[in-house]
């Protein structure tokens, strides 16, 4: 497998980190309702997705692929591509335990080894979307995707990624500038992180050929308590967005 240096340093980050996900794996498989994000907001609030019922999908980074779980019992027909053997070690024993099969491929999202137009829809819940070269993934998602095809991702909002320090939670002041955001490392994190401001996420998705038709943008409920994640306090992301949700359609052109 030939790697980017920043995928080489990513999957061995997750590979040393996928134990710490596994509980959240048992937990998100044993639940048939999709949600996004830290604090689990129900898609049947935000409503990112079409209906996947017989649509051929590929989630790019799918870890424990609990997102690919979730649309394979809604009637699609996932396929889940990840770089960490760690993580897809995790996807098999939950697909063993709840007796749900489908295809897991240990790649690259920069390099994906499938066919063209073989997709109608493709998905990243903090997979390619954060830890790929926006320009590499958002190729292999457009070769991916059959005309008119629907691309929805979630990553961290742009809000806190300018607002978060190198070690601990995210501040109420700019730390970070906008200009020419691209390539994000943290003292606090093993990986290479890649953000965009929203102008530069909608040029690049226009030059792979995606029109852009939603932004979600994520807060915290009331109520939310802190969670494993302590790059940003739920006080925090009831004010700003924590976590934003693309949407958009591969046009025929």
């Amino acid at each position: 497998m030939d790697l980017s240096e920043h995928a080489k340093v990513n999957r061995a980050a997750w590979n040393v980190s996928a134990a710490d996900y596994a509980a959240a794996a048992q937990r998100n498989w044993g639940t048939d309702e999709i949600s996004w994000g830290i604090w689990n907001v129900p898609e049947s609030e935000v409503g990112a997705l079409p209906d996947v019922g017989g649509m051929d999908v590929v989630e790019l980074g799918c870890g424990t692929a609990y997102v690919s779980a979730w649309l394979a019992r809604r009637g699609a027909r996932p396929i889940g591509i990840d770089l960490s053997e760690n993580q897809l070690a995790t996807a098999r024993r939950m697909q063993a335990e709840h007796q749900l099969e489908f295809p897991l491929v240990h790649a690259s999202a920069e390099d994906v080894p499938l066919s063209a137009e073989s997709a109608d829809l493709v998905i990243s819940e903090y997979g390619a979307s954060l830890w790929c070269d926006p320009d590499l993934w958002l190729r292999e998602a457009s070769r991916l995707l059959r005309a008119d095809g629907w691309l929805v991702f979630l990553t961290n909002s742009l809000m806190v990624t300018l607002c978060a320090p190198d070690v601990g939670p995210a501040t109420d002041r700019l730390l970070r500038g906008q200009r020419g955001l691209r390539v994000v490392e943290y003292e606090s994190d093993d990986g290479v992180e890649f953000h965009l401001a929203h102008s530069d996420w909608i040029n690049t998705l226009a030059r792979h050929g995606f029109a852009v038709t939603a932004l979600h943008e994520l807060y915290a409920p009331e109520g939310a308590q802190q969670t494993q994640f302590e790059w940003v306090t739920p006080e925090w992301a009831q004010r700003w967005p924590v976590e934003e949700i693309w949407v958009a359609r591969r046009t025929d052109t």
